[in-house]
């Protein structure tokens, strides 16, 4: 997407399995970053559209004052909600855009995003009551996955999975807890609660449940295009199967902290840390803006919205 190159400006380091990527926007975000990035995002976030649509008896493309107009997905959803599926999305725009660890072609055929029940219950209700704006918790289970397909076969070979995150303050002590988990224990001793990201990367199965999810959404929206993916998944997720090679990705996206010099990370640049011990290819990308939240809100009010 041309836009990435002009919006932001990257660092890329590389050692044998681990791969670091920072960006640093480059110039600021106007409606022309917008909208260039709402394709995207309506196409990330039209299965969910249509599925929660559905299920609430929103007509699939109402009138702004038809019944139900102000409970559309995903433009009604509470600002942290938001933000978190901002995070995702840029995740797997990235992984199509650049080059990861290893030099895998990664495909998205479809995003997760219908697999949450809380936001599904709340376009329900806010359809019918549009009093009912309330916070919603995100999504259980693997906030990102991405197939690696033979161009030859159609088979899948290899899968990322990974963990993507949006917060609007990145320093260096917000990163550590995300990592690592709040504080916990005794005054005086206290240490990290070790249930960050890197300890669910470390839990993460050879064939996580994001996985069957991709595989059942495959079989639903696509079985002919995808016929020898969904056969090779089929095998690949059988209890006691060889496992399919797994790539973790972990993807950070916030403000630029006060204090952050250019080109600094706060993730390892390097190599991993010690707290990693999954032992598979890891590719970590650092996402830094400046009016992070402002250009979230503006981006999904634009979303199947006619110019």
């Amino acid at each position: 997407m041309p836009l990435l190159n002009r919006w932001l400006r990257g660092v890329a380091r590389v050692n044998g399995n681990y791969g670091h990527l920072l960006f640093e926007q480059a110039e600021p975000v106007d409606d022309g970053v917008v909208a260039e990035l709402r394709p995207y995002f309506e196409s990330a976030h039209l299965d969910a559209r249509d599925v929660f649509h559905r299920a609430a008896r929103i007509d699939l493309h109402p009138d702004a004052d038809g019944p139900g107009g102000n409970a559309q997905y995903p433009n009604c959803l509470p600002a942290t909600a938001k933000k978190g599926l901002f995070g995702e999305v840029m995740a797997g725009l990235m992984t199509q855009a650049y080059q990861f660890v290893g030099g895998h072609q990664w495909s998205i055929p479809i995003f997760l995003f219908r697999y949450h029940a809380e936001v599904e219950a709340y376009i329900f209700d806010l359809a019918r009551d549009p009093a009912r704006v309330r916070e919603i918790s995100g999504r259980h289970g693997n906030d990102f996955i991405a197939l690696g397909i033979d161009p030859a076969t159609g088979e899948v070979v290899r899968f990322i999975a990974g963990e993507a995150k949006w917060r609007a303050s990145l320093t260096p002590s917000v990163m550590e807890e995300m990592m690592l988990g709040g504080w916990t224990g005794p005054p005086g001793a206290r240490v990290r609660a070790n249930d960050g990201i890197w300890n669910e990367l470390n839990r993460g199965l050879a064939a996580p449940q994001g996985l069957e999810q991709m595989h059942r959404l495959l079989c639903e929206k696509a079985r002919e295009q995808y016929a020898e993916a969904i056969v090779s998944l089929d095998r690949a997720l059988l209890i006691g199967a060889a496992p399919l090679p797994r790539t973790d990705l972990i993807f950070v996206a916030g403000n630029k902290a006060a204090r952050r010099n250019p080109g600094e990370t706060y993730l390892p640049g390097a190599a991993p840390p010690a707290e990693y011990t999954a032992g598979r290819p890891l590719q970590v990308v650092e996402l830094v803006v400046e009016g992070g939240v402002d250009l979230i809100e503006r981006l999904y009010r634009s979303l199947w919205v006619n110019p």
